[in-house]
């Protein structure tokens, strides 16, 4: 009988790719999620049968236990970037995370992989990169064998990062952005699902990885190259951070205000905290050359699903050719 794997969040941005490639490769895949009825997409990752989205609420013992039972390994990509209702930080990312490893190590799980996050630090002044620090030591501590992924921000058709910003600039002439000097890595979404499933089959050593892509820029630099892709010109405007904080606290306001109707999707006061702070790989840092895997460039991912934010869309290109032809 194939081998089998839970994935907690595995219809989530990159817990969809862990279990597209686990399918393919044999693997029958439980996806443990809070609304298994919106998750029916995963299925045809398989044959029939194979992929198949089962209920878990990470912050029950039972639930976890439940889509736990059987398993030969266990993958944690569950996470959120911003609190709401009874889901915050602490419950998700640290006593969440905590959960899953010490259940696992109760069921005698051979191997878990948990997904967590470059900044991850006990003494940060954000809550989620604490949180993250929180739960990579409970991890440890129960499952001492498991792989701790730590990707910088991560892009991919489904991203919430490229996609965001290129939905902005729908909006008007300018482009406001915060931290324009902050840098990050950004790592693509597939590579990091490549690394979570050598680390599911055992094929490289327990500990934390650092995933970040070849190319390292501020974030003013990866909006121009944004721009560049959409075909756009939008003046970027640098908020300085007091401003931003004044945005973020406003935004915050409005969410908190509402009880959550109304969510913070654009800037949280929390978020604004990480943007202080580079998202690069530290230097010494275990990554993916000891994965074996070499990770793709933005440029060729973005133009594949950025192309809809173009003046005409699918068709910028062909638009652009009829135009050099008429001059």
């Amino acid at each position: 009988m194939s081998k089998l794997v839970t994935i907690y969040g595995g219809s989530g941005f990159v817990g969809r790719y862990i279990a597209r490639h686990l399918a393919q490769m044999g693997w029958r895949v439980r996806v443990a999620v809070r609304r298994p009825n919106e998750a029916i997409f995963v299925r045809p990752y398989g044959v029939v049968g194979q992929v198949e989205p089962v209920l878990c609420n990470i912050r029950d013992d039972d639930s976890v236990a439940r889509a736990m039972q059987g398993a030969d390994a266990v993958v944690n990509c569950v996470g959120i970037l911003n609190e709401t209702g009874k889901n915050g930080f602490d419950a998700i990312q640290a006593d969440g995370a905590g959960r899953v490893a010490r259940i696992a190590a109760q069921q005698g799980i051979a191997r878990m992989v948990h997904l967590s996050a470059i900044g991850a630090d006990a003494g940060s002044d954000s809550d989620y990169s604490r949180s993250k620090a929180a739960g990579e030591t409970a991890v440890s501590e129960h499952m001492p064998g498991a792989v701790i992924l730590r990707p910088s921000v991560i892009f991919g058709a489904e991203d919430q990062f490229f996609n965001r910003f290129a939905g902005m600039t729908r909006m008007g002439p300018f482009l406001p952005i915060a931290a324009g000097e902050t840098r990050f890595q950004p790592v693509y979404v597939d590579d990091v699902a490549r690394a979570a499933v050598k680390a599911v089959t055992g094929d490289v050593a327990p500990g934390v990885y650092e995933l970040g892509g070849p190319e390292v820029k501020t974030m003013r630099d990866l909006m121009a190259q944004m721009l560049d892709v959409i075909s756009r010109r939008r003046v970027l405007v640098n908020m300085p951070f007091w401003l931003a904080r004044i945005m973020a606290f406003g935004l915050d306001m409005v969410q908190a205000v509402s009880l959550g109707l109304i969510g913070n999707g654009v800037l949280t006061r929390d978020q604004l905290c990480n943007l202080r702070r580079d998202n690069v790989v530290a230097e010494g840092a275990r990554g993916f050359s000891d994965l074996g895997i070499s990770p793709v460039a933005m440029g060729s991912v973005l133009p594949d699903y950025l192309w809809r934010f173009r003046p005409a869309g699918q068709y910028d290109a062909l638009q652009k050719s009829a135009g050099n032809l008429r001059s």
